[in-house]
């Protein structure tokens, strides 16, 4: 009997031992998964990411891209919804929506910042970035940090650049070739007082006109002409709609990648580090294949259509660039002298380059 005793004793011992051990572990694990650092993803977060252009161009593959690593890199629970095309917000309305909280994260051309700080005007003066290797350096080092950091005060956090690419000219009427030939010639731009004052030296006019109706008003001949990357001529067919493109490479196209600041701050440290990474690995993957999408769809523009071509020549281009030069002095007070004495410098390390 007493022997039966003690195996009882030693087995109800043990049985309350376990539950003892499973309890403070199932306790020290509960503290775990809700501790500050993980609270905040235990349900799937939901970010809004809203654009204007086309899911196959540099912008839209790398809005996509950086969803699915964000997707991936945390198992699902961050998910990044892309609305693409303007099918959420307009140009015009996209920025206001950003910052009253209605959009998580937006991508807008860097033209469309100058209202916000006038330093981003640098970015639309004409020939800023000479090569496309200029583009990559300037927006990673201090240009692109300086500008960035311009728009905390409007409580936007900056989080890289993604790239477009170089823009060309298009036009119904003929060539543009000279800077004369701008002259009576009225051309869509985006909302912007430097693209706006560079047409006017040109001798033609300009029109500020949103990225998802210019297609209907070269169509109309509303506008006569416009300035753009090739994938955005390719993507929304403009060159159906103009006889005439030249090569100039005479401004930038690309778009900063923002996110409401008070969102931004209201997200767990570690999924602010994973977003980081996902956008840094982005931005190098795209300047790592913008160059060869605008080489591949104005080989396609060239198949598909019967539109004439002219890239300038050297000199060509040293004549559009004499007409244009005086407004580097004009805007040195407006986006700052450090800036525009950064870019002055980039400008001459690439054309050094060019003539080795």
């Amino acid at each position: 009997m007493k022997q039966i005793l003690g195996i009882s004793v030693f087995l109800i011992t043990g049985l309350l031992l376990s539950f003892y051990i499973g309890f403070h572990l199932n306790h020290k694990e509960q503290q775990m998964a809700f501790d500050d650092d993980q609270s905040g993803i235990q349900k799937q977060i939901v970010i809004k990411f809203s654009h204007v252009v086309a899911e196959k161009t540099p912008k839209g593959l790398a809005a996509q891209k950086f969803a699915d690593l964000v997707e991936q890199k945390s198992d699902h629970r961050v998910k990044v919804e892309v609305f693409p095309n303007g099918s959420l917000y307009s140009d015009k309305e996209e920025l206001d929506a950003l910052k009253s909280g209605k959009v998580q994260m937006i991508a807008p051309a860097t033209s469309k910042l100058g209202g916000v700080s006038s330093k981003w005007q640098v970015l639309d003066l004409p020939f800023a970035f000479p090569t496309e290797s200029a583009i990559n350096e300037g927006l990673n080092g201090d240009i692109g940090k300086s500008l960035l950091a311009s728009l905390e005060q409007q409580n936007i956090k900056g989080l890289g650049f993604w790239v477009n690419g170089l823009k060309q000219i298009t036009n119904k009427d003929h060539a543009i070739i000279k800077p004369n030939d701008f002259k009576d010639e009225k051309f869509r731009i985006m909302s912007s007082v430097v693209l706006k004052k560079q047409f006017e030296l040109l001798g033609g006019q300009s029109k500020p006109i949103d990225f998802n109706e210019t297609y209907r008003n070269l169509e109309s001949g509303n506008v006569t002409g416009e300035e753009n990357t090739i994938s955005n001529i390719y993507s929304k067919k403009y060159y159906r709609v103009q006889d005439y493109m030249t090569i100039s490479n005479h401004g930038f196209l690309g778009y900063a990648i923002l996110m409401n600041e008070d969102y931004w701050h209201s997200l767990p440290l570690k999924v602010r580090v994973l977003i980081q990474n996902s956008i840094n690995e982005t931005v190098q993957w795209n300047q790592d294949h913008y160059r060869t999408m605008n080489k591949e769809q104005l080989r396609l523009i060239k198949k598909e259509s019967n539109i004439q071509i002219h890239e300038l020549t050297p000199y060509e281009k040293q004549k559009w660039i004499e007409k244009l030069n005086p407004m580097y002095k004009q805007y040195e007070p407006i986006a700052g002298r450090k800036l525009i004495s950064d870019i002055r410098h980039l400008q001459r390390k690439y054309e050094r380059q060019s003539f080795r």
